[in-house]
């Protein structure tokens, strides 16, 4: 009974001390002007003490949320969220004022001019986001004093300059997100001390120099992505030490060719995208190993031999991007698994006969998933084929079309219904669903749409045609812009059997996915490249930029020649842009209509190359929708004649 009496007077004498702690005077006045200057008073209504349990930014979930640690006599403000809420304006020097703050996230709002120097004043800081914001100017060499922080972002920002020297200072730091910050220059040396770095996003910066190899140092990595910049190769081979890499994403790379060599026990990796780096030589059978897989990218490089027979003992692959290599020889008879929901392995000279079980995969729905494949310019035998309208669109294909007359023109409503313009141009009905590495052609064999690609992290699944009822300004054909194609890699448009001349290309563009608002939500930026006939023409293309905001049409025009009865338009994505505003997954190329008529100009004569070489063969495969995907077409390129004609395939796009 005296146990119990002494137990309840302890307990209320904690309550009346606890009671009777208050908050820093200095750091309750710091965070009302912090309220004041980001207006936030209808959120953090100061009536009582910031520190105060019972408050309604207390709980962990809140938003704003602030919390303090009251051991001492005196509550000290160690936390403070403020996430997505719009907050704008510069960060005000009040905020310094919070000497002990660990915790301090200001992710995902319109917060403008510089990180200031007195940023490196919190010096019991663990975990800082600044991610997703408009702040510019460079970033503060401070920074290098947080020496407790375990995670650092700062990343979709509009920094400039190079990384700070300091912040090899970090040796705490596990997590490091950068992506899109606006930083450039050569990656600083001395990140070689973060060797408790654990995930490091660094994609879409200006980064130059060659790949460090000092990364291969930093053996606690487990995810790593550097894509969009414009570091030089090789990948180094001390990457081979990193071997707790379980998601690895690094493209666009220059100059220097990469091997694979690399690649020796990073048997954790589930996400493997080399894409478009340069990687020459033979794929290694050791990587049929990697047991945990279900991502691997290694298209538009240099890579040669066969596939590796490995590659059928894949028990989790789901995607598998081998095209635009030079790879030959047989497909393993066994590659197509029954979780693999897409095979690319376009335009690479593989020969032989399609897989045992490449029907009866492709009509299957185990788990209630499509399996697109797209063997797009192989030489493999269509002999199985018993589809007759893919032998009729082969034989377009190699200018030997049976009922159709040549056309001088096309146009497609890129993901939506027929329609008819304004100026009264039809455009066809493109609305198909297309997967991760699939081909669609429209009726009469006029044109093709091909994707490959997959969005990793979309939270909606795989989508691939966006949509919005928003009215679209700057056009009288709104509706012509309220659909698009989207593509997280590559998008292509053919014209098939069309009379050789020179043609206009009109390109349609709307952004309806990004918008312009005064919301964190309009710090999104999309940039693809665009191909005609294998030539660049626009590299890092933004709708938004170009046609003056989001919701706003867009016709861009270009001339090309025909020499051969098709025309291919391809949108590429070269690893730049925000990944992830509004929304993940918000990347890659769109376009909402493509209309292509041939030129008025008669001077121009158009000569069928003699020099063509390669086969058109291919192979077509319906799903269990009942729809047709087109799953092959065009391994033909042009070499360079008296004529000038211009190589169309490439084995990559380049940079230049």
């Amino acid at each position: 009974m005296e146990l119990c009496r002494i137990s309840f007077l302890l307990f209320w004498a904690f309550q009346l001390v606890y009671a009777q702690q208050t908050t820093d005077p200095n750091e309750v006045d710091a965070l009302k002007k912090i309220i004041i200057h980001w207006n936030l008073s209808g959120k953090l209504n100061l009536t009582t003490d910031p520190c105060s349990q019972n408050a309604s930014w207390a709980p962990d979930n809140a938003n704003p949320h602030v919390a303090c640690d009251c051991t001492g006599n005196t509550c000290h403000i160690t936390h403070l969220k403020i996430y997505a809420l719009d907050i704008f304006g510069e960060i005000p020097k009040e905020l310094f004022l919070l000497k002990e703050l660990m915790d301090l996230d200001l992710g995902q709002n319109v917060l403008s001019g510089p990180l200031p120097a007195e940023i490196g004043q919190l010096s019991k800081m663990q975990y800082l986001s600044l991610g997703i914001n408009n702040l510019t100017g460079p970033v503060p060499p401070e920074l290098g004093n947080l020496n407790k922080l375990i995670s650092l972002s700062f990343s979709s920002n509009n920094f400039n300059g190079t990384l700070p020297t300091q912040l090899g200072m970090l040796t705490y730091l596990q997590q490091l997100y950068i992506d899109s910050s606006g930083v450039s220059g050569p990656i600083p040396q001395e990140l070689a001390n973060l060797k408790a770095l654990q995930i490091l996003w660094a994609s879409d910066n200006g980064f130059t120099g060659m790949l460090p190899e000092f990364f291969g140092t930093l053996t606690e990595l487990k995810d790593l992505r550097l894509q969009g910049t414009s570091l030089e190769g090789p990948i180094p081979r001390s990457f081979g030490a990193l071997t707790k890499l379980e998601n690895l994403r690094i493209g666009d790379l220059s100059k220097e060719d990469s091997t694979l060599d690399f690649l020796e026990n990073q048997t954790s990796l589930s996400i493997l995208s080399l894409r478009n780096c340069q990687v020459s030589g033979e794929i290694p059978e050791r990587i049929g190993t990697f047991a945990k897989l279900q991502y691997l990218d290694l298209s538009f490089n240099k890579l040669t031999g066969q596939i590796p027979s490995s590659f059928q003992k894949f028990s989790l692959l789901q995607n598998l991007y081998l095209g635009n290599n030079s790879l030959s020889g047989d497909l393993p008879s066994n590659i197509i698994s029954p979780k693999l929901i897409a095979l690319d392995v376009s335009f690479n000279p593989i020969s032989g006969n399609l897989p045992p079980n490449f029907a009866k995969v492709g009509f299957s729905i185990y788990n209630y998933l499509f399996v697109f494949r797209n063997v797009l310019g192989t030489s493999i035998n269509a002999n199985s084929l018993l589809d007759r309208k893919a032998i009729g669109m082969l034989q377009c294909l190699q200018n030997e079309c049976t009922n159709q007359v040549q056309a001088s023109s096309f146009s497609i409503k890129c993901g939506g219904m027929e329609q008819t313009s304004s100026s009264g141009i039809k455009f066809d009905n493109d609305s198909e669903s297309l997967g991760a590495a699939s081909l669609y052609t429209n009726s009469n064999d006029q044109w093709a749409v091909s994707n490959t690609g997959n969005f990793i992290s979309n939270p909606n699944g795989p989508q691939y045609i966006v949509t919005t009822e928003t009215q679209i300004t700057n056009t009288l054909d709104s509706e012509l812009y309220k659909t698009a194609r989207i593509s997280p890699s590559s998008l292509r448009y053919y014209g098939l059997g069309l009379e050789n001349g020179k043609y206009n290309v009109e390109l349609h563009f709307a952004e309806i996915t990004m918008d312009d608002s005064q919301s964190w939500k309009g710090l999104g930026r999309r940039l693809f490249d665009i191909y005609i006939q294998g030539e660049r023409v626009v590299q890092d293309f933004n709708i938004q930029k170009e046609a003056g905001g989001s919701k706003r049409a867009l016709i861009k025009t270009f001339e090309a020649n025909v020499t051969n009865t098709i025309i291919e338009i391809h949108f590429f994505w070269a690893g730049k842009g925000t990944c992830c505003i509004p929304f993940q997954s918000t990347y890659g190329p769109l376009v909402s209509a493509v209309h292509v008529y041939q030129a008025s100009n008669a001077g121009f004569s158009a000569k069928r190359d003699k020099k063509r070489v390669g086969k058109l063969v291919g192979i077509a495969v319906g799903s269990a929708a009942g729809f047709l995907i087109m799953s092959s077409i065009f391994y033909l390129w042009w070499i360079n004649d008296k004529s000038g004609h211009m190589q169309v395939h490439t084995d990559s796009p380049r940079k230049g």
